[in-house]
Formats: structure tokens, C-alpha cells, sequence
């Protein structure tokens, strides 16, 4: 058996030809659409003090924990593959293949390959992501109370109550912490006024200042954020595969769900985003040699390619889509 390897205009031809038959096997090319597609998946803690942000702080505030994903890129990159469903064989002719036959490569002359690469796979989001409001608290968590206690004093004839003035430890309420944090946190905005303007017994210039203003500025987003709460971000990543076929224009290339992030197609939830695969130009039909010698190939069909969000379209661009093309003859003598 001889094989020969050839690469040319970015695809790959792969002839087999066998010694006693005299024979070449090919595979005609199709297109193959790989859309790279990433979301961000945002978990979100509610802060302790968020009904109280508006009362407080005059900003409305979630007040409950959630996750969700949105759609943060989608990068499409067209591949050309074998066509399994189109396997044929021609017989090579006396004298062997001229060199003008290799120049078919740049027209999608390609072999179907001995076996698929495996795919490298990685599980995302593998460790739970824990709210953390430790050490942002501004004062302690007890403060003092008064409270009237009453004692029983014996006196001639009964006994009278007499009240005695006792204070005592008690837990603050969750009210009372966060006005004392909101309070903080215009005492840090009006001191970063003073520094900015001067107004100041304390003199700050060049680094100084900066440092200052950074630390205020730190300080405040970690008081305010007892009110807003905050996120984290995750970046889930996939690749999902659409082979156009004939007779069909419409397909759903992926789908996401605000709980679970990105889907396949086949998933029955999540919103789907459809690929809509358009032939620009209908080629005329080539006359196919029925020679022995003669091998096919594909003409491609160029095609509009539009990923839909249900009416809003995300990107168009042109794409060759061989599948969709003409078949055309090639006699290799």
C-alpha cells in the first residue's frame, strides 16, 4: 500500500492508492460551523443590611442570593471535514497521477480521516463559591442598654418597690448596625471631600493623598457592599458544532439557561439562539463525467450565516458552505 500526504490551500489530501487495484479513495468536503461560545456566570450574595440600604442610603438593593449566566462572546470559525455519506474511489490512470491533479486540494478534495482526535474536556465550576462579609463590620456587635429594675424594701408597716437604674449588655439590633455603618460611610465620603478640597487640619500631597483616597475609597465599597451585597464571576466556555444540511436553513446551534449556563441544542430548556444558513448565489449545475479515471469535487456555495437572539441578530458574516455547492469532474488522465 503507498500513501502520499499532501497539503494545499489549507486542506488535506490524503490519496490511497493500491498497488493492485490501481485506485484512489476520497471523500468530498463539507463545511462544519464551530461556534466558540462564552458566558459569564455571576453569584450573587445579598448583604446583610439590604432592606435597610434604602432607608439608610437611599438606593434600592437585592436582597436575595441568585446566580445567573448572560452570553458574554460567540466566535464562529467555519472548519471543512470529510463528508462521510460521500466516499468514492476512481482508478488511477497509466503512467500515474500528473501533477495538475494535486492542484484539486484548493477545491476540497480531502480524504476521510483514519479516526477523530479526541477532544479535551474540562468541568467547570467544580468548587462552591461561599458568601464572605467577615471583618467588614465597623463596631462591635453588643452595646450597652439602661433598664429600670425594680426591689422590694422593707419598711414599718409593708413593703415598698423601689426602682433602681441598672445597665446592662445587650445584642445590637441589625437596625442599629447598619445605621452605624451607613453613618461610616458618609463620615468616609466627607472626609475624602476634606482632603480633596483642603479643608483639612492634616496636610496630604502627592502619594499621600493618592494612598489616602485609595483607602477611603477601599473602605467604602467594603461597608457599602453590607447594603448592595456583591458578585462573583465565573467564565464558562463551550464549542458547539452545526453541520448545515440541504433543505434546511433554520437550526438551533445552542441554548442558555439563567440556572444552568450554557446547553446543547438538544436541551429542553434554556433560551435557544438559532443559526440561520442562507445560500447567497444558486450555482448552476456541472456536468458530471461518468470516466472511470475522473474524480469529483465541490464547488462551494458562499452562504449568509447569522446567529439569531430570538429577532435581534448577534453577528452576520459570509461563510463557503461545500455541501450546499455543485459537484464537477476532474479527469486525472
Amino acid at each position: 500500500m503507498k500513501r502520499l500526504f499532501l497539503t494545499a490551500a489549507g486542506l488535506l489530501l490524503c490519496i490511497i492508492a493500491g498497488a493492485q487495484d490501481g485506485t484512489v479513495t476520497y471523500a468530498l468536503p463539507r463545511t462544519c460551523i464551530t461556534l466558540e461560545v462564552e458566558a459569564v456566570k455571576e453569584t450573587f450574595f445579598a448583604g446583610p443590611y439590604a432592606k435597610f440600604s434604602e432607608k439608610y442610603l437611599g438606593v434600592e438593593a437585592r436582597q436575595e442570593d441568585g446566580t445567573s449566566y448572560q452570553l458574554q462572546s460567540v466566535r464562529m470559525v467555519p472548519c471543512v471535514e470529510a463528508d462521510p455519506s460521500v466516499v468514492l474511489s476512481a482508478a488511477l490512470p497509466k503512467g500515474g497521477v500528473p501533477d495538475s491533479f494535486f492542484s484539486l486540494t484548493s477545491q476540497g478534495l480531502i480524504s476521510i480521516p483514519a479516526a477523530a482526535s479526541p477532544k479535551e474536556s474540562e468541568w467547570r465550576f467544580t468548587s462552591l463559591v461561599n458568601s464572605d462579609f467577615a471583618g467588614k463590620g465597623i463596631s462591635s456587635n453588643l452595646t450597652s442598654e439602661a433598664a429600670t429594675l425594680y426591689r422590694n424594701v422593707k419598711e414599718q408597716s409593708a413593703y415598698n418597690k423601689i426602682s433602681v437604674q441598672q445597665s446592662m449588655v445587650v445584642e445590637k439590633s441589625a437596625e442599629a448596625k447598619a445605621k452605624e455603618t451607613a453613618d461610616m460611610i458618609f463620615e468616609l465620603r466627607r472626609t475624602r471631600v476634606q482632603i480633596v478640597t483642603g479643608d483639612t487640619d492634616a496636610s496630604f500631597s502627592g502619594e499621600a493623598m493618592a494612598a489616602a483616597l485609595d483607602e477611603i475609597d477601599r473602605l467604602e465599597k467594603e461597608y457599602t457592599s453590607l447594603f448592595v451585597g456583591y458578585s462573583n464571576f465565573q467564565t464558562q466556555k463551550f464549542n458547539f458544532d452545526v453541520i448545515p444540511q440541504k433543505g434546511t436553513n433554520m437550526y438551533i446551534a445552542f441554548r442558555l439557561s439563567e440556572t444552568e449556563g450554557l446547553l446543547p441544542a438538544e436541551s429542553a430548556s434554556g433560551r435557544p439562539y438559532v443559526l440561520n444558513v442562507t445560500a447567497a448565489e444558486s450555482l448552476a449545475p456541472a456536468a458530471v463525467s461518468k470516466s472511470k479515471t475522473a474524480v469529483l469535487y465541490r464547488i462551494p456555495a458562499v452562504c449568509t450565516v447569522r446567529l439569531m437572539d430570538g429577532a435581534t441578530a448577534l453577528f452576520q458574516t459570509r461563510v463557503p458552505v461545500y455541501q450546499f455547492g455543485t459537484e464537477a469532474a476532474y479527469p486525472m488522465n
